[in-house]
């Protein structure tokens, strides 16, 4: 594989997954992790990707508040239109963080009246310039690479909590290793807010879809609702379907 195949390949990988690992890298290529680390150092010098100890993070996580490197930015404003549609007034909703989430958060109607509990600091931010919503910010030690709270106070308050509905932005799914992650923190607090809560949405682009990362956070039958910017009569879906799961 030339170089320029190479980089893209890892590009678009992070742009799918916001975050990589270079021993991930290297297995999926079938390369030496020396040769990728060169790979991550030449995209950060072209500030195409944030490289971080042992792999490299979407430039979307330079500024959380602004969707200009926000990978597929059409695909998951499409996603938070149809998640906003399935929320009620009243309603208790606790959200993970990732660009999807933020525009879920830009996505609500202005009459809307419900209570969102988040860690994530641009989802909270969003949250709070709505007129009629009350935002509960679970705080603890924050995530440099995520953005959002993480640890053991962070785990505690969730679980005091029995939210409505939880909407998960996630890194990947498939139907045999359900959802799954890279970030250990993460896996953490999702695990978390998934016992919380009544119900379980998950909403990803259809790139995430039958892909899957290191670390397991559930069962694909934890999962009550998937969404993302295809038809639900797509193909791809009928898995999923077949699990139980209602696709939107």
């Amino acid at each position: 594989m030339l170089k320029e195949e190479r980089q893209a390949h890892i590009l678009h990988q992070i742009n799918i997954h916001n975050k990589v690992l270079s021993s991930s890298l290297s297995e999926q290529l079938q390369i030496s992790e020396d040769t990728i680390r060169r790979d991550l150092s030449d995209l950060a010098t072209e500030n195409k990707i944030i490289k971080v100890h042992g792999g490299a993070l979407s430039t979307s996580f330079q500024n959380t508040f602004s969707t200009a490197e926000v990978y597929a930015i059409k695909e998951k404003k499409i996603i938070a239109k149809k998640a906003a549609a399935i929320i009620k007034d009243g309603m208790f909703i606790l959200t993970s963080g990732g660009t999807t989430i933020t525009e879920l958060a830009r996505e609500l109607p202005k009459e809307l009246q419900a209570t969102f509990i988040t860690v994530s600091i641009a989802a909270a931010f969003e949250f709070a310039n709505h007129p009629n919503i009350d935002v509960i910010f679970i705080g603890d030690k924050i995530s440099r690479q995520a953005k959002i709270s993480i640890g053991a106070e962070a785990i505690y308050k969730i679980q005091q909590i029995k939210p409505d509905i939880c909407f998960l932005g996630i890194n990947a799914i498939d139907i045999n290793e359900g959802l799954t992650d890279n970030d250990w923190d993460v896996v953490q607090i999702k695990k978390a807010m998934i016992k919380s809560a009544k119900k379980i949405v998950a909403l990803s682009i259809s790139e995430k879809v039958n892909t899957h990362e290191q670390l397991k956070i559930c069962e694909i039958e934890k999962i009550d609702i998937l969404i993302t910017e295809l038809k639900p009569t797509a193909l791809k879906f009928k898995p999923y379907k077949n699990a139980g799961i209602e696709i939107l």
